[in-house]
């Protein structure tokens, strides 16, 4: 996996009404389970009140995503797997999205009660900014002094970019990123140049910009 897609920021309230029951919508960005389950107990005490809090998220920056839906309640499957399933026609990762029920008096069945919870979680994500998430491998390059320029033009010619850099007593020393989609020409490139020490630092996930 080379990039996902999440959202910015908290989005605005959505609003769906169905026979007098009011379903709230709410999407939030979460990367990893514990603040995925903050945020659902954070609602759970704003709506105190309210009958219900469904809710599901999905995380993860690997080929496979963790995904956990809740119903809280309601008939299964008619509430947290509506709300995943927007997430998911999204193809959003690393986002949480509750509903909040309050009952009108009238039993929607379960059919009516997929449709609301699914019209609520939608509305709260098409409320938000989504943004491209790039994903990098991070390497330190190290190489003596007369190898700049061969090193300068792997950089350009693989759209690596520094992160940081330092000299000592034997050359340079390098912290640079290489977006994981161009990872294996840049190892190849470099591995090309002699005198070049490269070592893989780590793979973290950064924002587009």
């Amino acid at each position: 996996m080379n990039a996902y897609r999440t959202i910015a920021g908290a989005g605005s309230e959505s609003l769906y009404t169905e026979k007098r029951s009011r379903f709230i919508g709410r999407a939030f960005p979460a990367s990893s389970v514990e603040d995925a389950m903050g945020i659902v107990a954070e609602v759970k005490k704003e709506y105190n009140d309210a009958r219900h809090v469904a809710w599901a998220y999905r995380l993860g920056t690997d080929d496979e995503a963790t995904e956990r839906a809740s119903d809280d309640g309601e008939p299964s499957g008619s509430a947290g797997k509506p709300i995943l399933g927007q997430i998911i026609s999204r193809d959003l990762r690393n986002v949480a999205v509750t509903v909040v029920r309050y009952y009108g008096g009238v039993n929607l069945g379960t059919g009516g009660l997929a449709v609301a919870y699914k019209t609520a979680a939608g509305d709260a994500l098409d409320l938000c900014e989504v943004r491209p998430v790039t994903l990098y491998a991070r390497y330190r390059l190290r190489f003596p002094f007369d190898l700049i320029n061969p090193v300068m033009m792997l950089l350009r010619s693989t759209g690596a970019e520094t992160e940081k850099s330092d000299t000592d007593t034997e050359g340079y020393l390098w912290d640079i990123r290489v977006a994981r989609e161009g990872r294996e020409a840049f190892e190849k490139e470099a591995s090309a140049l002699y005198r070049l020490s490269l070592t893989l630092r780590d793979e973290k996930e950064t924002p587009s910009l």
